[in-house]
């Protein structure tokens, strides 16, 4: 049968897409020539993942395109459609921390990720810098050295801030705009690369706080000069004309591709990223799909180096963006040490790569086969958290083809407040697959409780009311709080699994996970709930203050520590002295009891 479709295909662009044995389309690709492509799979010994993705292919279809570039357009949207196991998935789900520059109304500096700000206009972004902690800092040295507007909200008298010199008072008073026009060419000429206007800011700084006799502030500046000297040190100017540019080498070697991104910015080297995958397809396809989903999660600079291998016209015209292969000057040079930095990172992950894949896959095919699954490509794993009866909360995390899938994980908070685990997870798991099968969303292959035999059967339940049929399995811990038995959802037999096996060790992976994510998230409810109570009934402090004094103070014991003025930020005066009141009262009270 697949012969005689093979032999069909014309020679033509277009699209193709890969189905396993029940229908699902696992890969989806795209070619030049969609017969010899598609046949490639067929006539010729496969290794590693390309592998097997062939034993898995039971049959295909394509769609044929009148270019190339339209079979590429067609290729971005399949994938995204139907998230195919064997299309390459990004590690890193997180874009790069920004420094924005806030013009209007006030001028503000603040942390971004690239992805909260790039659909927002008049807004300003330089990076991307390697880590948050490095755009912090410099977030915070430029916030001490220029009278910025600081503190959130719109408060109606000067704050703090504003009597130490460190804000113009935006709130109250009306700045000169000679000032407020000098300060952002300092700023902004700072942020686009010129280092001089900041170093000389800390040093007049410096001299100032010296000739007052303040040392102590002096020496906090200096401390503040060497790092930045070290972070300047580090970006050596590598081209001369000053153009934000990505440089994107490649090493491919035993089946293995290693990218190395390098981001320049104003003509210095800012940071990097780097990535090692398989090859599914071939070279150029799957750094293609690569490149795509990369500029998905981050800016796209004005220009962007590439080797030859790759197809620069089909990348220029879907990302509107120059990609260009240099084949000389200082650009061939920087390209050229990206991918020597490619290779190198290759060749010192290789080992570990290669044991961490096989593993994985080891044990996501032993628990398959212990199972008695066709397939097992999707788990849900589900965990509740009640701790003390109060703020019950379940969340969700999933696993793909033995990876944590982050982008999928779910946090629910429960519509009762009561130690109820079971219908704790009816609620979960009726919310969870009711709205997946609205929204005609990805369902797992299996699913998995943390609990026991109550909790298997409450999950079933649920899952018959829906007309699901999804295998489930119960992971119970011992009295240690480590994993201990897997129960089988269907005969609720326990499954012995030997502890130093691989599958063992990706249930314990598995269960710790969820258990981490399902806290972490209780924590933060139950945080944010103590404040709550704390603050209801408090004159002049209504939803929207409180959800302010929340964001701004976290705790409960910071509000305490808080002075008048930083309080003031968030709330006017007359109600921040009640709540300073209010805490004061509260916590004299409390040190009465625990006398």
């Amino acid at each position: 049968m697949l012969k005689e479709k093979l032999l069909q295909i014309p020679h033509l662009p277009g699209s193709y897409q890969m189905k396993n044995k029940n229908g699902v389309i696992i890969y989806v690709g795209k070619a030049k020539d969609l017969h010899k492509r598609v046949n490639s799979y067929f006539n010729r010994v496969q290794t590693g993942k390309t592998e097997k993705l062939v034993s898995e292919i039971a049959d295909f279809t394509y769609i044929v395109t009148s270019s190339e570039l339209e079979a590429f357009l067609l290729e971005i949207n399949l994938i995204k459609e139907y998230n195919p196991k064997y299309n390459i998935l990004l590690k890193d789900d997180k874009s790069y921390p920004y420094i924005e520059y806030i013009e209007k109304p006030y001028p503000r500096l603040k942390v971004s990720r690239y992805l909260s700000v790039r659909k927002k206009d008049k807004k300003k972004l330089f990076g991307p810098y390697p880590n948050a902690y490095a755009a912090r800092r410099i977030v915070n040295l430029l916030n001490r050295l220029y009278p910025l507007k600081k503190c959130e909200g719109n408060p109606k008298k000067v704050c703090l801030y504003y009597h130490i010199g460190e804000c113009l008072g935006y709130c109250e008073k009306k700045p000169e705009k000679e000032v407020e026009q000098k300060m952002e060419q300092d700023i902004l000429g700072f942020l686009n690369g010129n280092d001089k206007i900041l170093k000389d800011k800390i040093v007049e700084k410096m001299n100032a706080f010296s000739e007052s006799l303040n040392f102590e502030l002096a020496l906090e500046l200096k401390k503040e000069l060497d790092y930045i000297n070290v972070i300047l040190d580090r970006q050596k100017i590598t081209l001369q004309d000053f153009t934000n540019r990505d440089v994107i080498g490649t090493f491919f070697e035993n089946g293995y591709i290693s990218v190395q991104i390098l981001f320049l910015r104003n003509g210095k080297l800012v940071g990097g990223h780097t990535d090692i995958f398989p090859v599914v397809s071939d070279y150029n396809e799957d750094m293609e799909d690569y490149i795509t989903k990369f500029y998905e999660r981050h800016e796209i600079p004005k220009e962007i180096l590439v080797s030859e291998e790759l197809n620069t016209e089909v990348l220029q015209a879907y990302f509107e963006h120059k990609f260009v292969t240099p084949l000389k000057g200082q650009k061939k040079g920087v390209l050229q040490m990206a991918i020597d930095n490619a290779k190198i990172n290759l060749q010192n992950e290789m080992d570990l790569t290669r044991k961490k894949e096989k593993f994985t896959e080891e044990a996501n095919e032993e628990l398959k086969n212990l199972l008695h699954l066709d397939i097992l490509d999707r788990i849900d794993l589900f965990d509740n958290s009640n701790l003390f009866g109060d703020w019950s909360v379940s969340a969700m995390v999933v696993f793909k083809n033995g990876y944590p899938a982050k982008n999928e994980y779910r946090k629910y908070k429960m519509s009762f407040e009561k130690n109820d685990d079971y219908n704790m997870m009816r609620e979960v798991i009726y919310r969870r697959y009711q709205r997946a099968l609205v929204e005609k969303t990805e369902l797992p292959d299996l699913i998995i409780v943390d609990g026991g035999i109550g909790q298997i059967h409450a999950c079933k339940e649920i899952l018959d009311t829906l007309n699901l049929k999804v295998k489930v399995c119960g992971l119970k811990k011992n009295d240690k709080h480590r994993t201990n038995d897997l129960i089988d959802g269907d005969t609720l037999e326990i499954i012995e699994i030997p502890r130093d096996s691989n599958v063992f060790h990706y249930l314990t992976r598995m269960q710790d996970e969820v258990h981490r994510f399902t806290i972490t998230y209780h924590r933060t409810i139950r945080s944010k709930g103590s404040i709550g109570s704390v603050l209801d009934g408090i004159p002049g402090i209504g939803a929207k203050r409180r959800k302010d004094l929340i964001k701004k103070f976290g705790s409960v014991s910071s509000m305490e520590q808080a002075s008048l003025e930083e309080l003031m930020e968030v709330i006017p005066k007359e109600v921040a002295i009640t709540l300073q009141d209010y805490l004061k009262s509260r916590k004299e009270e409390k040190a009465k009891k625990d006398m």
